[in-house]
């Protein structure tokens, strides 16, 4: 069985963690070989202190590998901040961003490989080597697309509106300022990274994690090809709420969703997908037990959607698996 989902960061990463204790299990009906391929999202990568950061496939990479700070749910465990400490001490901007050592090792390796003409796909596989997920990470796309976002003026307030990174957005100014769009800058110049598409075109079942629908999933959808693929393909395309009671699992995807003007719940969310019989995304769409959901030509089934731990997530990759037809 080949399956192939669409992740963003903490949310996407536990969820592949599920999904992959289900399939490498090879019991039951999932007995005997499977394979597994997550197209990341890279909106959230960005350039500081000369170095190329990609949280998204970071989070991934390092969850499945075992290296994450569990109880932040990002960056590496066991961390150290010397070199944030000391940037500090330069008054080495951005000091917003904290660095930590381990994680700047990562870094490193990502920026000279990139300098040295190596794509972002062939970067990220070196990566991997180390680290050894069981899961197939592919970027989105090889080419330079990052998640902007249209603000009020911190400074001047809600007369002036200024663009900034949404790194910038949600970790200097805390996702205070109000959004009022997440313009996907360098989207229109990219392409969909070829293994990407083929993952898509190729799979027995699609799924898209319950990751941020805006700056997550929707930042790789902007990126020219990714609907086409998804559109053309013929597996089920099984969506896992982000929204359960009204409430983002994590994150901040109720203030990206009001910026766009998408109440926050598990129906509103489902109908900005849409169905993929007039156009949107689903096939079908898992929402959290107690959620009511009304998705105009998607099979809707409630089952519980809280990660609390691995066990629990290996049951609601099996209810989307089941949705999908596997």
């Amino acid at each position: 069985m080949k399956v192939t989902v669409l992740v963003g960061g903490v949310g996407g990463a536990r969820f592949l963690l599920g999904l992959r204790a289900l399939l490498t299990a090879g019991t039951g009906e999932y007995a005997g070989e499977h394979e597994v391929t997550a197209v990341v999202n890279v909106g959230d990568d960005i350039w500081l202190h000369g170095l190329r950061i990609c949280p998204d496939l970071d989070t991934c990479m390092y969850t499945l590998g075992g290296g994450i700070d569990t109880e932040r749910g990002w960056g590496r465990a066991g961390e150290t901040w010397v070199v944030r400490n000391e940037l500090a001490a330069y008054g080495a901007d951005p000091s917003w961003f904290g660095l930590g050592d381990r994680d700047t090792a990562t870094h490193l390796v990502r920026t000279r490989m990139l300098r040295a003409g190596y794509p972002l796909s062939d970067v990220t596989a070196a990566l991997c080597h180390r680290w050894q997920p069981g899961v197939t990470l592919l970027p989105a796309t090889d080419d330079r697309v990052e998640t902007h976002v249209v603000i009020d003026d911190p400074e001047t307030g809600p007369k002036a509106r200024k663009a900034v990174h949404f790194q910038e957005w949600w970790i200097r100014h805390k996702a205070t300022p109000t959004p009022h769009s997440f313009p996907a800058i360098g989207a229109e110049q990219a392409t969909v990274l070829p293994a990407a598409r083929d993952a898509i075109a190729a799979a027995d079942a699609v799924l898209i994690a319950p990751s941020n629908p805006v700056v997550s999933i929707g930042s790789m959808l902007e990126v020219p090809g990714v609907r086409d693929a998804l559109r053309d393909t013929a597996a089920k395309i099984v969506g896992l709420s982000p929204i359960v009671d009204g409430r983002p699992l994590r994150g901040m995807a109720d203030a990206c969703l009001a910026a766009i003007g998408v109440q926050t719940s598990a129906e509103a969310v489902g109908r900005h997908f849409g169905a993929r019989a007039v156009g949107g995304l689903l096939d079908g769409w898992l929402v959290h037990t107690g959620d009511a959901a009304d998705v105009p030509g998607v099979e809707v089934r409630s089952v519980p959607l809280l990660m609390t731990d691995v066990d629990a997530t290996v049951e609601m990759a099996r209810r989307a698996l089941d949705l999908a037809g596997g």
